[in-house]
């Protein structure tokens, strides 16, 4: 096989690129380390230009197998509830003139990248987002972000817990900091030959960044934890197999970049392990996605006399059409002639006309919902009422109090299901017997 036809054979995952000036002009780059990890694995990077009007043309970067989002500017802090910050003018002022370079907010890189996990959260393409990438995934999702960690984190964590660095420009790729390790999830299957047992979950990892997750969204469970609190990684459980096509998760710290000064030799041999079972996932989801395409039927080819009939009725609808825009009865033709072009069309309406059960059942089901909309705006707006009440309340809670609540509806969740799923089984077998 030809080498020119391995692009045509080998999944594409998109990666959108980061803006910066160069020689008075701007370019746009990304990290090298991504795109050998993706293609050492064995997809294709296709880079996404972040400049003005891409977001209206992804359409024409199909076939989408995957998307990594990695680094970039602040989000725009209007796309996610930011108004519970605390955060004076004086203060966002000071982050401002700290963090120069990442402040500067990219509106169209947002809109590309929102764009794109939301993509993949409808059609369930495999997504990885590193470090700003998972910020993007969780504002996609509803969930919000610290807009300093530094400055906010404190606030809302108790004293107990020991302030993090995680931003250090002085030792800007030497600077690490330790993380806890949830068990039983991904990160604890790619590191824990590197972690130490019952004694510690503990790894350390890089950090560039001064946001991180706040809220995260509720359909994800975080998966490390940073020691004031900050979640450090998360991902979806119920989107997560990746010999079947599925990957959903976001890693606020580097590990393609978690490597010994001046070579290539990980920190850990758990480093590559996210970018390794992503491609797994993009490879097995291009699969699927082309078993899909081949199970479509073709076009039916019509026999002569089908395609003789077909020709007769088309005939017969466009002599219609002209007879109605002439505003005329009769078109200069014979009698005889008309009468038998005009009824193969009329046959056609005929026999094709009659509503299914189904569809008069679809109907009817439309005009209730127009009867009863008046009711369902009302209670929306009941409900648009308590969640703007439910965020006053929980803008002012610590991270350890609304785990602590999720983790209550999560199981109140679970038992719900449980309880449901046997009442139903219950009416199923009265009806059997």
């Amino acid at each position: 096989m030809a080498f020119s036809d391995l692009s045509t054979i080998l999944p594409r995952v998109l990666i959108v690129s980061r803006r910066t000036v160069r020689k008075n002009k701007f370019v746009d780059f990304v990290g090298e380390y991504h795109l050998d990890l993706i293609v050492g694995y064995g997809a294709v990077p296709v880079i996404v230009p972040r400049v003005t009007g891409v977001h209206m043309l992804l359409d024409s970067f199909e076939p989408i197998h995957g998307v990594l989002l990695c680094e970039g500017e602040d989000i725009d802090p209007s796309l996610y509830d930011a108004e519970f910050t605390g955060l004076s003018p004086q203060e966002l002022q000071e982050i401002r003139s700290l963090h120069a370079s990442d402040t500067a907010i990219d509106r169209e890189k947002d809109s590309i990248e929102l764009s794109l996990a939301k993509l993949c959260l409808e059609r369930n393409i495999p997504y990885l987002g590193i470090c700003r990438g998972s910020q993007v995934l969780n504002v996609a999702c509803g969930g919000t972000l610290y807009q300093d960690v530094g400055k906010e984190v404190s606030k809302s964590s108790p004293s107990s817990k020991p302030p993090v660095l995680h931003m250090d420009y002085d030792n800007y790729d030497g600077h690490r900091h330790e993380v806890r390790i949830v068990e039983n999830t991904p990160l604890h299957q790619w590191f824990n030959e590197s972690l130490n047992g019952d004694d510690t979950m503990d790894i350390k990892v890089n950090s560039y960044h001064h946001q991180g997750v706040k809220m995260l969204a509720q359909r994800f469970v975080p998966m490390a934890f940073a020691p004031d609190g900050l979640i450090e990684g998360f991902y979806d459980p119920d989107v997560f197999n990746p010999e079947e096509g599925k990957f959903i998760m976001g890693l606020q710290f580097h590990p393609e970049r978690m490597r010994h000064p001046d070579t290539d030799q990980f920190d850990y041999p758990g480093c590559p392990a996210a970018y390794k079972e992503f491609v797994k996932a993009v490879i097995a989801y291009q699969k699927k996605l082309n078993r899909s395409s081949a199970s479509v039927p073709k076009g039916l080819k019509l026999n002569q006399e089908m395609e003789k009939k077909r020709k007769k009725i088309l005939k017969s609808f466009l002599l219609a059409k002209n007879m109605y825009s002439a505003g005329t009865d009769t078109p200069p033709a014979p009698q005889n002639k008309l009468s038998t072009d005009l009824e193969e069309g009329a046959e056609f309406l005929q026999s094709n006309t009659a509503l299914s059960t189904q569809q008069e059942r679809r109907l009817k089901q439309m005009g209730a919902t127009v009867r009863n909309a008046d009711s369902i705006f009302g209670k929306l707006k009941m409900n648009e009422e308590r969640q703007r009440v439910a965020k006053n309340v929980m803008g002012k809670m610590t991270v350890e109090e609304l785990y602590d609540i999720m983790s209550f509806y999560q199981l109140m969740e679970k038992t719900c299901s449980e309880v449901l799923e046997r009442k139903l089984q219950a009416l199923l077998n009265m009806e059997l017997c």
